[in-house]
């Protein structure tokens, strides 16, 4: 079990998707659950559709589903099924409370499953709560998703253009470091920002991307 944290735009879901794809499918199966904000059963049931099955009535019954379809595929198929969780920061503490009666096999003498729970970072927060630590307590693995720094952003930035195409510099030295100051490094806020800087150089027939550009885009912004 491991937990994945970040602000809004770090790329949380970004580093989810690309962990996912990075899993052979003949070896792991994959299962993302982003409604964290409905019912437990509506848990129960999302997490049964996703194995393949079709999901009962009653909780128990849901419950003997979910470990048997995972046994099933790490014993008999052997494919570790991999549970992705996002958005949890808005899950009730019932949802978190039977996350871990739900992963318990083999009375806790055996993990055939991956889980990884992604949210806000005040995430950590709710896990810390004394009823969110029989959880908590389950997690090997914590992650908190920092900001790009300045040289980071200009490498990313020139990385996305090159991409795109660019044979030279669009982005002028000083532009990138306006960029990575007024996004804070979030890759969310660099991305917006840079491309409007691109629409604001296109209108005002720019060949480079200066200080003023980027000034007029933030202004735009509203930043």
């Amino acid at each position: 079990m491991g937990l994945l944290v970040g602000e809004p735009g770090a790329g949380k879901t970004f580093t989810l998707r690309a962990f996912a794809e990075s899993l052979n499918p003949s070896l792991y199966k994959v299962i993302y659950f982003p409604l964290s904000t409905g019912t437990v059963m509506d848990f129960f049931r999302g997490l049964v559709t996703g194995l393949g099955e079709e999901p009962k009535f009653r909780k128990v019954d849901l419950f003997h589903q979910i470990q048997k379809a995972v046994l099933t595929f790490y014993q008999e198929r052997k494919i570790t099924p991999v549970f992705i969780l996002d958005e949890m920061q808005l899950a009730k503490d019932l949802f978190l409370h039977d996350l871990s009666i739900i992963f318990n096999f083999g009375m806790d003498s055996e993990n055939p499953f991956i889980l990884v729970i992604s949210g806000l970072p005040y995430m950590q927060d709710k896990l810390s709560l004394n009823h969110n630590r029989p959880l908590s307590q389950r997690l090997v693995m914590r992650y908190k998703i920092e900001p790009l720094n300045k040289d980071e952003v200009a490498g990313y930035i020139r990385h996305y253009m090159s991409l795109a195409g660019a044979k030279h510099d669009v982005f002028s030295d000083v532009a990138l470091g306006a960029i990575a100051s007024h996004s804070r490094g979030w890759p969310r806020l660099v991305n917006n920002l840079a491309t409007h800087c691109l629409l604001c150089g296109y209108q005002a027939k720019k060949e480079l991307i200066d200080e003023e550009v980027v000034r007029l885009a933030i202004q735009e912004m509203g930043l």
